[in-house]
């Protein structure tokens, strides 16, 4: 009889569900959400200038403290771009005077803490997080890292090398490269808003600018400091008074940023990415300002039309008419400064234009079709339901609040904005899409491949291509002038050498194998490479340890094929395996009347004397004959290496020369970087068809 009534009870339990599972939402009887007890955050000021935020919260012994200060990367002359970032970042890395990196690691790691520094756009950050038993003892840990960074040459040498590799990646993916060509499009080329780090402007960087940049901001006046965590309010207080009123008060920094010069206009313009098969589309103008009286009205608006999987742009772009991987948008409202008012998608190459016109199609429908009052209040809803979320705990709350007060923004900014928003009508949200939208004069980027997507964009204008390439860093060597005429005479001997019966027309065919240097060791690699010099048409097959890939370089494209999947060639690859032809002997001998070369005398190299000739090109090339032979043993160059963020030098060996077919080639040769070996190519046969 008990399993009976249990049985009975489980089914009527069930029952109940499956009755509420079969209700619509709006059906459903939610219990009220349970009230959140706002805290009270306590002020505490010193005569330095720091303002404290206090908030006790005894759910867990821990302590957290929260450093906002007035400075940022606003501050960076134009030829040391990255200094912020890097003071930010070295501070923290490289330790302080007490405690050097590794001294400060193991400290932390053995009381389970964490201390973070870094330095924004228009905001500085250093944050501290411990036991509460360890408060004591850590927090002048803490002072010291904040008051005396080390800023010691390796530290400082690893965060450039980081932020040089950075810069060689930062083409390599769509969305990066449309948000940071936009800002230019918006803000100004040269603009503080849009400025970006380069190779020169990270070697521009020293050890005493960073000192100065620290020393300027992290003092007492531009420091608001948030505690939270397991402690007594009085204790607490007397505990900040005693440690930090020795900083020094210092100069307030006041962010005083550039106004924008804005003007409305449209345009048009493409970012060339051969190796892809879709366009990511960024399109709009400039925003706005968070101090806007509008601003709730905007947010609603942009909720509207961008704000999620019920938004308009998610509805009709993407799943009615599918035509966007993604669709997404917002009105942004800066604090220091205006932000943007950005739509933007990802679409198919065939399709850019289409969902070009489908969003700008939606912001006019915006413009003059009021919404309905049932989408008004979903919308408000929705809204202030994610809201809820901004406040559901006691440090977000006192994260908020220094929030506001850095900004200059009243302490019941919150509470307003909610209120604001409850009285949003659907007149209203027609007016400010009316105001403030302007999709007739909107500036229109795509990333994408121009060959898929052909000349789709023409439609809307004059197409402006931005050229993306990283710049590189000067070579500061110096260049000896040397004679022309004696180089042409050199270099004409060198074509007769290599090709003894002149003229060469045809595919050059060879089979070889790679011995590339690894960590693991050596690993050996076959290549079966076929080239067509006037054509500039490579073909490689490589069988390496991992599976066999297919190489192919026509017309300036490169693809690769491996297992059945083909893929565009990477830009920086396709670049490399091109100067490489570039650089080879065949291709110098051929093009012997077209280069620009100089002899700069004879040069010893292990005891024997070599007739030293130089290619003048964008990278020039030396090479160093055989006097006897007139053939390269040696060929010099310096190239970038990206992920170094600086030229290395390259030198290439070449011996074992062969003739087959009225081509001659070297059968070995051994390649290093910077005086390491890198690879040894050996040569089993060639032929010419």
């Amino acid at each position: 009889m008990k399993k009976f009534i249990l049985t009975v009870i489980v089914l009527l339990f069930a029952g109940l569900q499956i009755a509420d599972a079969q209700k619509k939402w709006n059906e459903i009887d939610f219990p009220a959400i349970n009230n959140f007890e706002m805290p009270e955050v306590e002020i505490l000021e010193l005569d330095n200038g720091i303002k404290f935020y206090l908030v006790e919260d005894r759910e867990l012994p821990l302590i957290n403290l929260n450093v906002r200060v007035r400075t940022g990367s606003f501050l960076e002359p134009d030829s040391k771009i990255g200094l912020a970032s890097m003071t930010g970042t070295v501070m923290r890395t490289g330790g302080s005077e007490m405690y050097p990196a590794d001294d400060l690691n193991e400290l932390l790691e053995n009381r389970a803490a964490r201390m973070e520094t870094g330095i924004g756009m228009t905001s500085g950050s250093a944050s501290m997080n411990v036991l509460k038993e360890d408060f004591e003892e850590l927090l002048p840990v803490f002072i010291d890292l904040m008051q005396n960074p080390l800023f010691p040459e390796d530290k400082i040498e690893l965060a450039k090398t980081q932020s040089k590799s950075a810069i060689s990646r930062r083409n390599d993916d769509q969305a990066p490269i449309a948000s940071r060509e936009f800002r230019k499009l918006i803000y100004g080329e040269g603009s503080v808003y849009a400025r970006h780090t380069e190779y020169e402007t990270i070697d521009n960087i020293t050890q005493e600018d960073m000192v100065e940049f620290h020393n300027r901001s992290f003092v007492g006046n531009n420091m608001l400091i948030g505690v939270i965590g397991d402690f007594e309010m009085d204790e607490m207080k007397s505990t900040l008074r005693r440690v930090f009123s020795e900083l020094p008060a210092g100069e307030t920094i006041e962010i005083d940023l550039p106004e924008i010069n804005y003007a409305f206009e449209n345009s048009i313009n493409f970012v060339d990415k051969q190796d892809v098969n879709q366009s990511y589309v960024l399109l709009g103008h400039i925003g706005g300002m968070r101090d806007n009286p509008d601003y709730a009205k905007l947010q609603v608006m942009n909720q509207v039309l961008s704000g999620g999987f019920s938004s308009r742009l998610f509805q009709v772009v993407r799943s009615d008419m599918g035509l966007a991987y993604s669709v997404f948008g917002s009105y942004g409202s800066g604090t220091f400064y205006p932000g943007t008012f950005t739509a933007g998608v990802m679409t198919a190459s065939e399709t850019t234009a289409e969902a070009i016109d489908a969003i700008i199609g939606q912001i006019e429908r915006l413009q003059n079709e009021p919404v309905s009052e049932e989408e008004l209040q979903q919308t408000k809803d929705q809204f202030l339901n994610s809201l809820v979320f901004r406040y559901d705990s006691r440090s977000k709350i006192l994260n908020e609040r220094l929030n506001y007060d850095y900004a200059g923004l009243p302490e019941d900014t919150f509470d307003r904005l909610v209120e604001e928003i409850r009285e949003v009508t659907t007149e209203d949200v027609m007016e400010v899409a009316q105001e403030y939208l302007r999709p007739s004069d909107v500036q229109i980027l795509v990333v994408g491949n121009s060959q898929e997507i052909g000349d789709q964009l023409s439609k809307y204008g004059t197409v402006n291509e931005i050229d993306i390439t990283i710049p590189e860093p000067a070579d500061d060597r110096e260049v000896v002038e040397g004679d022309a005429e004696m180089g042409r005479e050199w270099l004409e001997r060198m074509a007769t050498a290599i090709l003894p019966n002149g003229s060469f027309d045809a595919d050059l065919t060879f089979e070889a194998d790679n011995i590339v240097q690894t960590p693991g060791g050596e690993m050996s690699i076959g290549i079966e490479q076929t080239l067509n010099f006037q054509e500039e048409r490579i073909t490689s097959i490589v069988n390496a340890p991992m599976g066999q890939v297919t190489i192919e370089i026509a017309d300036g494209q490169g693809r690769m094929l491996a297992g059945g999947n083909e893929m565009p060639m990477p830009p920086q690859q396709l670049q490399q395996s091109k100067a490489e032809l570039y650089r080879n002997y065949v291709y110098l001998a051929i093009n012997k009347d077209q280069l620009d070369v100089e002899f700069l005398g004879m040069k010893e190299l292990d005891g024997e004397e070599y007739a030293h000739l130089r290619i003048n090109d964008e990278l020039p090339l030396e090479i160093y004959l055989d006097t006897e032979t007139a053939l390269p043993a040696q060929t010099e160059y310096r190239q970038m290496d990206p992920q170094q963020g600086r030229r290395i030098s390259v030198t290439v060996e070449y011996g074992d020369w062969q003739e087959q077919s009225g081509v001659l080639m070297a059968y070995e040769t051994i390649s290093y970087s910077d005086g390491n070996q890198v690879s040894r190519t050996v040569i089993s046969s060639h032929s010419v068809n």
